[in-house]
């Protein structure tokens, strides 16, 4: 049995499923999200669960939290010292992201080879400007060290400052960029290596305390993974060190979800409406988009993998204002709706006074709308069908502006680029508490067949649940260097002349199958896909002097069992 936890931001919804024969959701459950204290909202979920359910059966758990993008929205991230060294054709300066970043003289070019040498001096003063100041946590980021992590490893040995049993004396946690994907793009990895150091310390302090629930709740042999932006997992002792990897992890449990409810063979769009938000995802030919380079966290470009997802401030709590005669609904969350002992009226009791829906204390969000109205010089039934019409016209301006975004750029799917693709939605699909209820406004306002499946309040958790641990790697190998390196591993070894791009390919399948096998996660070789692989050769005056090959290998977002029989 299954178990799949997504807190979102204004409830935590629970379900367990049966795999025994297909998929089939046995329990379900929807807790409120206390921001304050997610680890209560988990636990709350997973006794309310264990209560339907035989626990003895239970032998996962997936788990998707808002820890951390909360941890960055809220400015409750920590202090990280961000050292980098790049070398000529770029100013590194440029990418100053926090206070303590130093930049240190020394580059390896692009084949790996060392230019010049790090400064030794430059580096001891940058360490002990931020020891200085306190910190605790490093980011370590050399512009080609995906070719060679010589500099980086550097750097972390002098952070450290090496205590005996391999353990660092003046520091907690040290992220090396090599470690967080192969691709070149410097600006990225020392974002996305700043991020990973600042919400390392409050998400491990979340891991042990998950830990250490399941354990008094005798669920301590459960597998635990956590959910990915790029609609995977990851187990919880490998995401303890790449806890950015968590980032925007609901919006990724929505997609995975309507995967695992229906099947999607046209352009279509999934709208996830929750208590506080709406993520949109955009399905081209059935297949969900992807992010290729990797999103923004703020203002930053990082290297994070993630499904492509719209978040607009548009849910069953939003809160309903009337300004100048004009009727808005969010992005503002003041609470919950007067039907559930909220103070100010929001969506939902506009939802009760339409016949929408008939969620909690409907009489008190007649009240509510009523007295809105009276102030406002508006009558009720109008305000309530005009607030109702109001979210789904943001809605559907949201997505209308997502999809022109889309077709102004090449589309990427999970699968692969769909070439010269303009994608036509034919089909939304929706999710989330207030699904039903917006069904029909939302059909009003796209005219494009809308369904709304089963299960569809928590189908978050679902997806949660169901999702399969995915994980890439990158191979590169210089033949004239005799160099195998690959740089998320740190595995490097050396290669004759004669190595070619079968052999490229034959190392990063069984790479993967190891990597992920030492994990825990077994895999079949057809399970590992090559997504890209190229070999050019490398010409000193007229002759050949070797290959430079690279390969790309990953298993692929998706789930391990669909609902219905599919």
């Amino acid at each position: 049995m299954l178990l799949g936890i997504d807190v979102g931001g204004t409830h935590t919804d629970g379900v367990a499923v049966d795999t025994t024969a297909g998929a089939e959701v046995v329990a379900s459950c929807k807790v409120p999200t206390r921001h304050d204290d997610l680890l209560f909202s988990v636990t709350g979920a997973l006794e309310d669960l264990l209560g339907k359910v035989d626990r003895a059966k239970v032998r996962q758990l997936n788990l998707s939290t808002t820890l951390s993008t909360n941890a960055i929205v809220q400015g409750k991230t920590e202090d990280v010292g961000v050292i980098v060294s790049s070398g000529p054709g770029i100013d590194p300066h440029s990418f100053m992201i926090c206070r303590d970043y130093h930049v240190i003289d020394g580059s390896i070019d692009h084949r790996g080879n060392e230019v010049r040498a790090l400064s030794s001096r430059q580096l001891a003063e940058a360490v002990d400007a931020c020891r200085g100041h306190g910190v605790r946590v490093f980011a370590a980021v050399s512009k080609f060290s995906t070719r060679n992590p010589r500099h980086e490893n550097m750097i972390r040995r002098t952070v450290c400052q090496g205590r005996e049993g391999g353990g660092c004396e003046h520091a907690d946690f040290v992220t090396l960029g090599h470690r967080l994907g192969a691709a070149l793009n410097f600006p990225r990895r020392v974002a996305t290596a700043y991020y990973n150091c600042a919400v390392w310390r409050i998400y491990n302090e979340f891991a042990t305390a998950v830990e250490k629930s399941l354990a008094a709740m005798g669920l301590g042999h459960v597998r635990v993974n956590m959910l990915k932006a790029d609609g995977g997992t990851m187990p919880l002792p490998q995401s303890r060190s790449l806890p950015v990897q968590s980032i925007f992890s609901g919006p990724a449990a929505s997609v995975m979800g309507i995967i695992a409810l229906t099947d999607i063979f046209h352009d279509s769009i999934i709208l996830d409406i929750g208590g506080t938000t709406t993520d949109i995802a955009v399905f081209a030919d059935g297949a969900p988009l992807i992010e290729r380079e990797g999103i923004h966290i703020g203002s930053h470009p990082t290297s994070v993998s993630a499904l492509k997802v719209l978040s607009i401030g548009v849910g069953g709590d939003s809160a309903v204002t009337v300004s100048g005669g004009e009727v808005r609904v969010g992005p503002n969350r003041l609470g919950p709706p007067v039907c559930l002992g909220g103070e100010r009226m929001a969506l939902t009791d506009a939802l009760n006074v339409t016949g929408g829906c008939a969620v909690g204390d409907v009489a008190a969000s007649r009240r509510a709308v009523e007295e809105l109205a009276g102030n406002s010089g508006l009558d009720a039934g109008d305000l309530a069908r005009t607030a109702v019409d109001a979210a789904a016209k943001t809605i559907f301006q949201a997505t209308r502006e997502l999809v022109e975004e889309i077709n102004s750029k090449p589309v990427y799917t999970i699968h692969e680029l769909v070439e010269d693709k303009r994608v036509v939605p034919k089909k939304i699909y929706l999710m989330g508490g207030p699904a039903e209820a917006m069904k029909m406004p939302i059909f009003q306002r796209f005219q494009l067949s809308t369904e709304v499946p089963a299960h569809f309040g928590v189908a978050n958790a679902i997806g949660a649940a169901l999702t399969r641990t995915t994980w890439e790697l990158e191979l590169f190998a210089d033949t004239q260097r005799h160099v195998l390196f690959i740089p998320s591993l740190s595995y490097r070894e050396n290669v004759p002349s004669g190595y070619d791009l079968k052999d490229a390919k034959n190392d990063a399948v069984n790479q993967l199958i190891m990597h992920l096998d030492s994990m825990g996660v077994p895999l079949a070789a057809e399970d590992a896909q090559i997504t890209h692989a190229s070999s050019f050769n490398m010409v000193e005056g007229m002759d050949q002097v070797g290959r430079n090959i690279r390969v790309k290998c990953q298993v692929r977002p998706g789930v391990v069992a669909t609902l219905g029989g599919r």
